[in-house]
């Protein structure tokens, strides 16, 4: 038994001894640290990364192999024959993982791609910005994107419409790991951007779970199907080991808005809205609101022996609401108060030594808070219950879930073969809160369940590619099919949030023995239904699906080291509308080492969303003038069908491009400019006179494939960087501009003015603003960092309730940071976005805008100043 003890101590003796430590650093050509960069070695599953200064450091078997990789970037491997040594990436990584968007050859990187590809450093955005959803950070790097929060929209209150090159939040497809994601089952009915169009809500996804996102702003529906119009946004999720990262911000918004008021305007100093009392009351001054804190992790363990791993993110986020100048009628504008919990995984395992398994997905609970307009008297008010008047609150409980799995395997001849399935659900529920049904008068319940809505896409892909290098400088060659189910529900809330009751608080159902209370004070007759948002009714409710099955190829050719060639052809069906045919080509010439020429042509479409078909629903519209109740009618219903619409159909497009690529010493750069016609875009009508329908409603809108559009535009991204001693300096110049027309509105014999008149089209046009520039400046220096950007957003000219336009001027908004490494582990960082307090121009005191309040939801946002600090940690 002693000699078995003294052969194992030496067995461990000798094994610890046949091990060493590495460290050094990892730099790019021009000597800038890399970050995030994999450190493995090679043969086993050990490995690291890169912390903030491009330093590793990693236990290893003597005479062992280190493996450098790094999105962008060539793979290398050098011998650990030493204890500390530097190590020098060049641009030009396969990409194998995760195949860049625009491409489905894993040879392909950016640089030498056929169309514009922009990759964001999540870590490094989010390390560097105050900017905490995913909207906010895509906003301000990437040239087309245009976001920004609403007021007194409805559901667009709690959900961000999205746009990339100005077309609509439904024209963008997103990704996650190169699978198609779900959209948001909400269809934004007001605001200025993405009225009459559903989208994918980014924000569900946790930032701190997201590796890099590749954003391809290029027509791409040959490639990838529906919803690529105007491109296609693929966020990749972290795959990172044995490393622990997260941050803690908190942050708040400065109420000072800028601007000279009426006396008495509400959320001025000394009017400011009580939140505690019937919002209809004033409250004590605040110097910040909009509080906010989110608190982020993200942790990976291995998995088996080999490449495996399972990394985890769970994020909570709570925002309050910010209150900004308004009208008696819009005590409450300002953006929403939110709360919300997230979680994603991400998991890869080898099955044998061909086959590996994956999968991924996760869950957002969101739950959000926005003011309604105010009631302040009339038939709308019961005294008894809200003294002076009220404003309600629409509340929403947001639950999105979404899971993907598949297996991917290489067979011996070179072929890939990629089977997957993907389920994402939706799912909308709104709670009126501070409200009541007038027509049950002084027994009325203050607040509703009422109802809501879901949407679910199951999406099974079968996928095949192979690169041939025998055909002239490489063929690759991908083909497939995928299969996509939809449901899409409409829920009925509690009787009380829909119905009129009569004097006998009992719900009418014979209009001709039953009546409802009149107001004592105006003689007018008591509305039912929960006041802010009239709950869905069993007249509303719905639940339909529908399928589609797609085929597609892709070639692409590398002709010679100059020139490159891509083709792709996708053939779909809809169960609803029919098939669809799409191509697209695309070519890149090198014309030197350093500088490149592109180009696109493709042709496109969109399938109109089951939400635009069957939506419907009953609301009150306000403004300074009072009240309207509009019927939002479905397009298969006969009152649509009594104004002569049409059944909706699928958006065509024709898309193209040209663009330059260059490198030119510490300069790249990258020019697109684009031509994009959309052929029966689907939109939201205006109010067209119901009275005569006998509905008790004043109007009636539905969608329509109601006009054709022409988009042109240049993309420019400049980026610049240096080294000097121990210092650091970076400066990236990204900036689009786009011009949108309205070529045809084909309103057939419905009056043009009403069916899409001015104010409509001003709303169209506002989400294609006509320039926006971002000048971002960074500078590093060992423990220290900074960094400066200044975001120049163009001129918005909407038009208000009056018919008169409300115009925007240019402003130009500055963000800043400061960053303290104070420890190996922790990271220390201030600053502010819209440091100078700027605000979009002031409206008149007339109270038309679409949002009730001074301003209305454009571009640059209305709630001024935010001050944060962030405390990351990385273990």
């Amino acid at each position: 038994m002693k000699k078995i003890t003294i052969l194992l101590f030496l067995l461990h003796f000798s094994l610890a001894f046949s091990q060493k430590t590495v460290s050094g650093t990892v730099k790019d050509n021009n000597g800038q640290p890399l970050v995030g960069v994999n450190v493995t070695e090679k043969g086993t599953s050990n490995g690291t990364s890169t912390d903030l200064d491009g330093a590793f450091k990693i236990k290893v078997k003597e005479n062992a192999t280190l493996v450098f990789s790094y999105v962008g970037f060539q793979t290398i491997e050098q011998s650990a024959s030493n204890t500390n040594f530097n190590v020098v990436m060049s641009e030009g990584e396969e990409l194998k993982e995760v195949q860049i968007v625009g491409s489905r050859s894993t040879k392909r990187t950016v640089i030498n791609s056929t169309v514009p590809i922009d990759i964001i450093d999540v870590k490094s955005v989010t390390t560097q910005s105050g900017k905490i959803e995913i909207n906010e950070l895509l906003q301000y790097v990437a040239p087309s994107f245009n976001a920004n929060k609403q007021s007194g929209s409805d559901g667009s209150d709690h959900i961000d419409p999205a746009t990339l090159r100005g077309l609509g939040p439904d024209q963008t497809l997103v990704l996650i790991n190169g699978k198609r994601r779900h959209q948001s089952s909400l269809i934004n009915l007001f605001g200025t951007r993405g009225r009459g169009n559903t989208g994918t809500d980014l924000n569900t996804i946790p930032a701190s779970s997201i590796k890099r996102i590749e954003i391809l702003r290029d027509g791409a529906a040959a490639q990838y199907g529906s919803d690529a119009i105007a491109g296609v946004i693929n966020i990749v999720l972290n795959d990172n080991v044995n490393e622990l990262t997260g941050a803690v911000t908190y942050g708040a918004y400065d109420t000072n808005a800028k601007g000279d008021f009426l006396p008495g305007t509400p959320n001025t100093p000394g009017f400011r809205l009580d939140e505690n009392g019937n919002g209809n009351s004033y409250g004590s001054d605040k110097d910040f609101d909009g509080n906010s804190m989110k608190i982020a992790a993200n942790y990976g363990v291995k998995v088996g022996k080999e490449s495996g791993f399972l990394n985890v993110t769970t994020e909570y986020f709570t925002k309050d609401k910010t209150l900004r100048p308004g009208y008696d009628f819009r005590k409450g504008f300002g953006e929403a108060e939110i709360k919300s919990l997230n979680f994603m995984a991400n998991f890869a395992a080898p099955i044998g030594e061909k086959f590996e398994l994956y999968a991924f997905g996760g869950r957002n609970d969101r739950n959000t808070d926005a003011y309604a307009f105010t009631r302040n008297d009339g038939e709308r008010v019961v005294e008894s219950i809200y003294p002076g008047g009220y404003t309600p609150r629409i509340t929403s409980k947001i639950t999105d879930n979404s899971i993907s799995g598949g297996i991917r395997t290489r067979s011996k001849e070179g072929w890939k073969m990629d089977l997957s399935n993907t389920f994402g659900k939706n799912n909308f529920d709104y709670t009126i809160k501070g409200t009541l049904n007038a027509s049950l008068e002084s027994a009325s319940p203050r607040e509703f369940d009422a109802g809501g809505f879901s949407l679910s896409q199951n999406t099974t892909n079968l996928d095949f590619s192979r690169n041939f290098k025998s055909v002239l400088n490489g063929l690759n060659l991908a083909f497939g099919g995928e299969y996509r189910m939809e449901r899409y529900q409409i829920f009925s809330g509690e009787i009380g949030s829909y119905a009129t009751y009569d004097t006998n608080e009992v719900p009418i159902t014979d209009p001709t023995t039953q009546f409802a209370p009149v107001d004592p004070i105006s003689g007018n007759v008591r509305p039912g239904g929960s006041q802010g948002f009239p709950g869905f009714s069993p007249k509303n409710e719905l639940d339909e699906k529908r399928n589609s099955v797609a085929f597609y190829t892709d070639v692409e050719l590398d002709v010679s080291t100059e020139f490159l060639m891509s083709a792709a052809l996708r053939y779909e069906n809809y169960s609803d509308f029919g098939s669809t045919l799409n191509l697209k080509y695309a070519y890149r010439v090198k014309l030197s080492d350093d500088f490149s020429v592109r180009g696109s042509w493709s042709t496109g479409f969109r399938a109109p969303s089951l939400a635009q078909i069957y939506f419907n629903t009953n609301f009150t519209n306000f403004n300074a003038s009072g009240a309207t109740e509009v019927l939002l009618s479905a397009n298969n219903s006969p009152v649509t069908k009594g104004f002569g619409v049409s059944d909706l159909n699928e958006e065509k497009s024709i898309n193209g491009s040209i663009g330059f690529t260059g490198k030119f010493g510490n300069f790249t750069a990258t020019i697109d400019g684009y031509l994009i016609n959309i052929r029966d875009r689907i939109v939201l009508t205006g109010y067209f006179d119901a009275t005569a329908l006998n509905l008790n409603v004043d109007a009636a809108q539905f969608f329509v494939n109601g006009v054709d559009t022409e988009t042109k535009g240049i993309d420019v991204v400049v980026a610049y960087k240096k080294t000097i001693g121990d210092s650091k300096f970076g400066a990236t110049l990204v900036g689009n501009i786009n011009n949108m027309k309205i070529q045809e509105v084909k309103n057939g014999n419905l009056d043009e003015s009403t069916f899409f008149g001015k104010r409509e089209k001003a709303f169209l046009l506002a989400s294609a603003p006509k320039n926006k520039f971002s000048l971002n400046l960074n500078y590093e220096r060992k423990w220290f960092d900074a960094g400066v950007a200044f975001t120049r957003f163009s001129k918005v000219v909407l038009v208000d309730y009056a018919d008169e336009d409300d115009v925007y001027g240019a402003k130009i908004v500055t963000d800043a940071t400061l960053g303290f490494k104070l420890t190996k582990n922790f990271k220390l960082s201030v600053g502010s976005n819209n440091l100078l307090n700027v605000y979009p121009d002031k409206q008149d005191e007339q109270g038309n805008t679409e949002a009730g309040g001074y301003w209305d939801a454009v571009q640059m946002g209305f709630s001024g100043a935010y001050y944060y600090a962030r405390l990351g940690f990385t273990f």
